[in-house]
């Protein structure tokens, strides 16, 4: 433990990260590194708020088979390992990342394809974990392939932080795997624009050369990105890389991350100032995935009120759903 009592002595999740993301940390001290924040277990980890939980989506609930979670209507998300090369300290899916489930077998993903040929409203894929990239290339050719179907035409979105964290595992091997699949869209996570190296460019433009288009799903974190500078470089930054600022997401409520979790009121703000700084290719959507809902909500248009305790919100079906207040700034 460092001296300001930060840093677990017994992460409450499991602790791992690439030496070259160890490296762009500043600091160790994760209350003063954005960087060392998404990796260094925090003593904050121990403490879990009453609406917490380790399945804040609800994915278990919607499990249709193992590892196949059927939330909305015309997508599906397949759980294809539980490894990842960091281990984030604010990840939401600790009910299975890290959980020595393994990586996906042939019987499992025959399973998968029966599903889906019996399925046929389901016309998108979403491949994650743990991180999919983190498959040998064979694993990953006999995922694509076993997914392929001309008629069906399915999208994939491959939802990774390979890129962020281990740029290296982008090979030209790879990119041609990924982008000899037709549909085929990778999803990053930059936080931060430091995690904006020449490598993670590098491995941008490999993917981009071989046809892969790549969208980017930040999380909103306090201490880490929940300031107008910060996003507006991270933001224009990604633009440069040609990768699209898709989603800015509010925290789930994943046990064990209120210290990561800023008060809507303030991402509310940040983006009112993000909307007069950004073209709208730099600008992501706000958006907040809630359990029961049928589709992610838009939170620039779907908070209604704010009660002492609770922020309450609309779904396009005019459903209201709850979130915990977080102490605004």
């Amino acid at each position: 433990m460092n001296a300001a009592g930060n840093i677990a002595e017994k992460p409450a999740y499991r602790e791992r990260v690439t030496d070259y993301y160890a490296a762009l940390a500043q600091s160790r001290d994760p209350v003063c590194d954005p960087i060392a924040a998404q990796f260094v277990p925090q003593t904050a980890e121990h403490r879990r708020e009453p609406a917490e939980t380790d399945d804040p989506l609800n994915d278990q609930g919607n499990e249709v088979l193992p590892r196949l979670i059927h939330r909305y209507h015309d997508r599906v998300l397949l759980l294809v390992t539980d490894r990842c090369a960091t281990y984030c300290r604010h990840c939401f899916r600790r009910h299975f990342t890290a959980g020595g489930a393994g990586s996906i077998g042939p019987a499992q993903l025959a399973s998968v394809r029966a599903y889906l040929d019996d399925h046929p409203e389901v016309v998108e894929v979403l491949l994650s974990g743990g991180d999919p990239l983190t498959l040998s290339d064979s694993e990953v050719e006999a995922l694509l392939a076993a997914l392929d179907d001309e008629t069906a035409g399915y999208v994939l979105r491959v939802c990774t932080r390979v890129p962020v964290v281990m740029p290296s595992r982008v090979t030209p091997h790879l990119a041609r795997l990924l982008g000899d699949r037709g549909g085929l869209w990778l999803v990053t996570q930059v936080n931060h624009p430091r995690e904006l190296t020449a490598e993670f460019c590098e491995a941008a433009r490999l993917l981009q050369r071989n046809g892969v288009p790549m969208l980017n799903q930040s999380v909103l974190l306090r201490g880490v990105n929940d300031k107008l500078e910060t996003l507006s470089e991270l933001f224009r930054g990604l633009a440069r890389a040609r990768v699209k600022p898709y989603y800015l997401f509010q925290a789930d409520l994943a046990a064990g991350t209120s210290h990561f979790r800023v008060a809507i009121e303030d991402g509310l703000t940040l983006m009112r100032g993000l909307r007069r700084r950004l073209s709208g290719l730099s600008l992501p959507i706000y958006a907040l995935d809630v359990p029961g809902a049928g589709s992610k909500l838009n939170l620039e248009t779907a908070l209604v009120r704010v009660e002492p305790r609770m922020y309450v919100l609309r779904d396009a079906d005019g459903r209201e759903h709850r979130y915990p207040r977080t102490q605004a700034r």
